[in-house]
């Protein structure tokens, strides 16, 4: 059997960025593309595969969502209260580009990339940690938030200061 003309996985680059060309020549997107500081390694576990026997994606999004977690302990020096925590996740949206497999040694690397008033945006790559091939890349946007009003609030000066180190 053939390969498609329109594949649904490329080795290492996200699809629909930019033309057919661009993707095919830069098909070794690694890790090196973003200067991370911060990453925590990911335990697969067989209940994460789905019938390809690849990490379902929708597991994968726990997995940024611990890197996150991770990454806000790291940075905030202290572990998250999440009954008073005042930060959102508002935005999230991931790239698949290779498929994550169960024998995969992988790690979350984490990074904020934008400080504004009211929010900050991060990326978020699963690395194999073997390779330094990307695996998933994730953009994601996080924003203050007022838990007795449910809206946005500016971020806490210490947080702007905290983030604004680590970036």
């Amino acid at each position: 059997m053939g390969r498609s003309k329109i594949p649904l996985l490329l080795e290492g680059v996200p699809v629909g960025r930019g033309s057919d060309e661009s993707i095919i020549q830069n098909s070794e997107f690694k890790m090196e593309n973003i200067d991370f500081k911060f990453s925590v390694p990911i335990q697969i576990k067989m209940s994460d595969l789905d019938p390809f026997n690849h990490v379902n994606n929708g597991i994968q999004c726990h997995y940024f969502d611990y890197g996150r977690s991770a990454y806000f302990e790291h940075v905030f020096q202290e572990p998250i209260d999440w009954s008073t925590f005042d930060l959102v996740l508002v935005h999230v949206d991931l790239d698949f580009h290779n498929g994550v497999e169960f024998n995969d040694k992988i790690v979350c690397c984490s990074k904020v990339t934008e400080i504004g008033h009211k929010s900050f945006k991060m990326v978020q790559q699963l690395v194999d940690e073997k390779t330094g091939i990307v695996k998933t890349t994730c953009h994601s946007v996080i924003c203050g938030f007022d838990r007795q009003t449910h809206q946005s609030i500016p971020l806490q000066e210490k947080y702007v200061k905290q983030l604004t180190v680590e970036s």
